[in-house]
Formats: structure tokens, C-alpha cells, sequence
């Protein structure tokens, strides 16, 4: 058994960070080589890609009533243990996979003996991605759920029919980087930033990052696209949209209705497109009496501005359990949607 010296419990991971080099104009903070929390978590994420791990996120209400049933709080497996955040005794990890637990100081010991993780592992696309362990209550908290599978393979989709490349992208509010590290990946000579106003968020992406291969990514901390210079050819983001009562970042989206934050990237995106370039978003929208509010706001901004663009609701119910609390009392539903609008011009 190890020995080491325990710890209180941080509810996050965020690697050391010293200043960076100004990349591409932007002067940005960069993982510490030497960072022992950092190193130990990629360590970790390449343990469990040896080993073929595979888990998919699903809501908090699946995730709640999966760990209720019979025998599922504690945990001896990896999917368990990294999947399902479910508490395990650490006389039955391996000796690597505990000693890195240690020393990324992702160890919650609210139950003692046992412990749980606050991170989470998800796969996507052949890809690992490191997240907040279940439940997600920090203000901090780094969202990775089924949002994120639908936003990923729309993004996917549409860069296969109209991107046939790009030279400088980013993904706005990126939490644990799927978006940008999918962007990286499909187009390693692009430049592609991933932003988030959330440091753990950024502390993560940086991982995901390496753990994917994505050499051409730069993690800075930005609101929208303040302290980023230049036009981008590619802007995509899948922001918050929901009103959260304790105003969370990564579920809050604020104004009306939740839809506050996603129209402040569309006005954003408008100013600082490439001519030919293009934003990809998806969004939740608050139906209401059968009206689409979202909808109405973008075709006040977007009509007659000469941008080409389209709107599609991709999922009519999702996060169903919100229509239960006070902000949501005359809403008909929520519905995932996305939008896709390019600036006129020539494409990069």
C-alpha cells in the first residue's frame, strides 16, 4: 500500500500554471512542464486508454437514479470508479492508478475509508475526456453530458459538408474541450483556441488536449473573445442555457429564459467572423405557447445583414425536469437547436 500524505478534498483539478508565450497574438497560460497534478492526470488518461475504457455520460437524472439502484454506491471497476463517481476502497486500485490518483489530487474522502474521484472520465469519438465527477454542484463545475455528444456530431457533420478548411478557429466556453479538440484534430494546420471564463475548465482542456494529440490548441481564459485579437474562420460554442438558480457557469446562460448568453456569441461571432467564415452553435431554447423566442431574436439580428444562415431544432425535449421549477412555469418545453451562419465573402 502507498503511503502519502492525505489531503482536503478541492472539488476541482486545476493544474499549476505559469505564465505563457504570446501564441498567435495572444498571451496565455500554459501547463507547467513539470506540474506533478497535471502530468499525473495525463498519466491516468493514458491508463485508462490502454486499457480500453469507454463511458458515456448520461443526464444527472439517469446518473442519480443508476447509483440509487441495489448495490451500486460503491465501486471496485475503473467504469465505476471513473465513470459513475461511485466511491471505492483504495486497497483495491492498483498501485499505478492510485498512486496517480494521489498525486493529481482528484481524492474526495467524504466517505472515509472510502473514496470517491472528483473528476470523471467520458469517451467520445475515440477520444477521453476528463471532467466533474457526479453530482456537479460546484459553482466551478466542468460540464460533459449529453449535450455534448449532440453538439460534437453536429459539428462533425457540418464540418464534413462545408469546411473544407480553416485557418484560425475557436470554440467559445469550450469546459472540457470536446468542441475545440475535435476542430484541432480535424484540421491540424488550422490554429485552434479553446476558451472558457472557468480556469478548471481550461485546467482540464489542456489535458484532454494531450491525451487526443491535439498539438495545434491553445487554452486561454476569455470572456467570449475579449483579449483575443483578430478574426476567426471558425467560431463554435455550445454555451449554458439554462436559468440556474445558483447561477453555476456552466448551466447558468442568463437572460430570458436561459438564452441570454447564446445571443451575446451570435452578436460576438458577427463582429469578429473571417469574410467566408462561419458560426456553429447549439443551444437550448425555452419553448413558449408554442413559440420559439431564440428564434425570433436571431432573425431581428441576423435578417438583412447579409449573413447566410439556417436554424434547425435537433432534439424537441431535452432537460425535461427543468419545466418543474419556477423560471420555467409557462414553458412548453426545452429543444436543442442549432444554428449555422456565415459571413459573406471568400471562404479562407
Amino acid at each position: 500500500m502507498l503511503e502519502f500524505e492525505t489531503r482536503a478534498p478541492t472539488g476541482q483539478f486545476t493544474a499549476s500554471m505559469v505564465p505563457g508565450s504570446d501564441h498567435d497574438g495572444v498571451q496565455c497560460a500554459v501547463p507547467e512542464p513539470v506540474s506533478r497534478r497535471y502530468e499525473a492526470l495525463f498519466q491516468l488518461g493514458c491508463s485508462l486508454k490502454s486499457g480500453c475504457y469507454s463511458f458515456t455520460t448520461v443526464t444527472p437524472a439517469t446518473h442519480k437514479r443508476i447509483n440509487a439502484r441495489a448495490g451500486n454506491f460503491y465501486s471496485s471497476d475503473v467504469t465505476g470508479i471513473f465513470g459513475w463517481s461511485r466511491s471505492f476502497a483504495p486497497a483495491e486500485i492498483s498501485n499505478v492508478l492510485l498512486r496517480n490518483m494521489v498525486l493529481a489530487e482528484v481524492i474526495d474522502q467524504v466517505d472515509q475509508p472510502n473514496w470517491r474521484l472528483t473528476v470523471r472520465a467520458s469517451t467520445l469519438e475515440g477520444q477521453l475526456y476528463f471532467h466533474s465527477a457526479f453530482p456537479t454542484n460546484e459553482k466551478n463545475a466542468v460540464f460533459f453530458g449529453p449535450d455534448t455528444y449532440r453538439f460534437v456530431r453536429a459539428l462533425r457533420a457540418q464540418l464534413t459538408l462545408d469546411q473544407p478548411g480553416i485557418g484560425r478557429a475557436v470554440d467559445i466556453g469550450c469546459g472540457a474541450g470536446p468542441g475545440a479538440i475535435s476542430i484541432a484534430l480535424r484540421y491540424p494546420e488550422a490554429m485552434v483556441f479553446a476558451v472558457d471564463i472557468n480556469p478548471a475548465a481550461l485546467a482540464l482542456t489542456r489535458v484532454n488536449a494531450r491525451l487526443a494529440g491535439a498539438t495545434n490548441l491553445v487554452a486561454a481564459e476569455s470572456n467570449l473573445l475579449h483579449g483575443l485579437d483578430g478574426e476567426f474562420d471558425l467560431i463554435v460554442s455550445n454555451p449554458p442555457y439554462l436559468l440556474d438558480g445558483e447561477e453555476r457557469a456552466y448551466r447558468h446562460g442568463g437572460g430570458e429564459l436561459g438564452a441570454g448568453l447564446s445571443i451575446e456569441v451570435v452578436r460576438c461571432a458577427m463582429d469578429r467572423l473571417a469574410p467566408g467564415g462561419t458560426l456553429m452553435l447549439y443551444t437550448g431554447v425555452a419553448i413558449v405557447a408554442n413559440r420559439d423566442p431564440f428564434l425570433a431574436e436571431i432573425q431581428a439580428m441576423l435578417g438583412g445583414s447579409g449573413f447566410h444562415w439556417s436554424y434547425e431544432e435537433i432534439d424537441p425535449d431535452v432537460f425535461g425536469e427543468e419545466l418543474d421549477e419556477a423560471p420555467y412555469k409557462y414553458t412548453d418545453r426545452v429543444a436543442a437547436v442549432w444554428l449555422c451562419a456565415t459571413r459573406p465573402g471568400l471562404a479562407p
